[in-house]
């Protein structure tokens, strides 16, 4: 163990380089996307323990790199508390395995995850083969095109593609384990593939006969949004986490938006229609339609949550709210208060976010404001009060500054209150109807944690109720208090 010790202590010392003699290079190793991460973030003043590092799209695949520049790179966004994102590429198999194999060594040599973004493995089932069509009752074959712009076809004709899916998963696996490289972290955005419900799947499905044959009371939407499902987690069992958790049993897995939740979806990806087709369930929220979800998670195998938080165009409208902010604020708090409340505290919650207006149209209403930078990072705290591990990041082009400096200063001051961020309990998932007081916090032993964002105009104390006990939570904005129970 000593020797352990000294060899982590040597190697460290060995790629703590000074910083000033990367910037003096005029042609950095790395990507201008990491340096503009580097440039704009600081390193973290409290140590964030064993807690998970915040992701970015950012820092993901930043090049060819050597030994030496690799293990400086993840060295010095490390300190920043900030990891790397190495992909799997199968249409470049040995290229993008001796790219990531270069970083995975740096960062298991350090201690740190092994982060793998697995994506591009996971594509595709609907590949367009005449074999995956729908078929009509006089024997044609056709395509569901309502789904973007994928052929997407018949559900129970993909079976024979399965194991051509995991084979790409497992080609890179094996590699990792050979290598004898722990996989700590490995995410996948597998959307718009395999058996859907939405748009008009539900409608296609039902002139197909393989489907009809297949799904009894295929009319009714639950039914055919349960089977679609199950078969929809079956799939990213037996291509993705089965293949490894088998090799890795401590890895985290999975998948863009599949996450637990209260069988609600507060939000509408960029795929998926406006409108809500007549039989479909949904709840009325404003003019939200909140449409009836599948507790899918629990079959898929994975090891962590994955909502998405993103200030969705749509969204905007949904509400009436003379506050722009609370718009974004109040539909993108229920989203992650649904994952935080839904989800079991042993698995982690990392969710996606986004700051600036996500799909907008090319001529946008000029009435949809811009989410506040202020609003937005108070709704970031109020995530880590309510469950969500840590972020990650999701942005590009001239946002790129602004997005990550945003998130990393409330990751990074969060990280004072590592022991309630690592083992407190949310004590509040309410989200107010109408601008107000919101009030998250996170419970250990006998403090809590609270956090006071206002929406109103009134400062007067609120009481809330932690377990049997009531306290009363002064108007205090912009700061987190740690309260002593009675």
């Amino acid at each position: 163990m000593k020797v352990k010790i000294l060899w982590a202590i040597i190697t460290l010392c060995t790629y703590n380089l000074s910083f000033a003699e990367k910037t003096m290079n005029n042609n950095p190793k790395w990507t201008e996307q990491v340096q503009t991460v580097l440039d704009v973030t600081k390193p973290l003043v409290y140590n964030r323990g064993n807690r998970l590092p915040l992701f970015t799209n950012l820092t993901s695949d930043p090049g060819q790199l050597d030994d030496k520049s690799a293990g400086y790179l993840v060295y010095e966004l490390n300190k920043r508390g900030i990891g790397i994102i190495c992909s799997w590429s199968p249409g470049k198999r040995e290229e993008s395995l001796s790219q990531a194999m270069v970083i995975a060594r740096a960062q298991q040599k350090l201690g740190l995850s092994v982060n793998i973004n697995a994506t591009s493995c996971m594509y595709s089932f609907f590949n367009g083969d005449e074999r995956t069509a729908h078929i009509d009752e006089n024997g044609n074959a056709f395509f569901d095109t309502t789904l973007w712009s994928q052929k997407m076809g018949c559900p129970f004709a993909i079976d024979f593609r399965k194991q051509d899916i995991r084979e790409q998963i497992e080609y890179f696996a094996r590699a990792y384990e050979n290598e004898g490289i722990d996989i700590g972290f490995i995410w996948a955005d597998w959307e718009i593939d395999g058996p859907l419900e939405v748009n008009g799947a539900h409608e296609t499905s039902k002139k197909c006969v393989r489907c009809r044959n297949n799904i009894k009371n295929i009319d009714d939407f639950s039914v055919f949004q349960k089977k679609i499902r199950e078969m929809r987690s079956y799939l990213q069992y037996y291509v993705y986490s089965e293949p490894i958790l088998s090799r890795f049993p401590n890895a985290l897995v999975g998948n863009y938006a599949v996450y637990p939740h209260n069988g609600y979806r507060y939000w509408l990806d960029y795929f998926e229609a406006d409108e809500y087709v007549d039989g479909q369930p949904y709840i009325k929220d404003h003019r939200a339609k909140y449409r009836t979800w599948y507790n899918d998670y629990p079959s898929t195998g994975y090891t962590y949550a994955m909502p998405t938080v993103y200030t969705w165009y749509r969204i905007f409208n949904w509400y009436d709210f003379d506050n722009p902010d609370y718009r974004w604020f109040y539909n993108m708090l229920l989203v992650a208060s649904n994952a935080g409340k839904s989800t079991p505290a042993n698995i982690p919650i990392i969710t996606f976010v986004r700051w600036h207006t996500t799909d907008a149209p090319e001529k946008p209403d000029p009435n949809v404001k811009q989410f506040g930078s202020e609003a937005y990072q108070e709704l970031l705290w109020h995530m880590l009060l309510r469950g969500t591990d840590t972020f990650f990041v999701w942005c590009g082009g001239e946002e790129t500054s602004e997005e990550v400096r945003l998130v990393h200063e409330v990751y990074a001051e969060a990280q004072q209150y590592g022991e309630f961020l690592g083992k407190g309990m949310p004590v509040n998932f309410d989200v107010p109807e109408y601008p107000g007081t919101v009030i998250s916090g996170l419970v250990l032993r006998d403090r809590v944690l609270i956090r006071r964002t206002d929406f109103g105009t009134s400062h007067k104390p609120v009481e809330i109720i932690i377990g049997v006990q009531k306290i009363s939570v002064e108007y205090a904005p912009g700061i987190c208090r740690i309260i002593e129970l009675p």
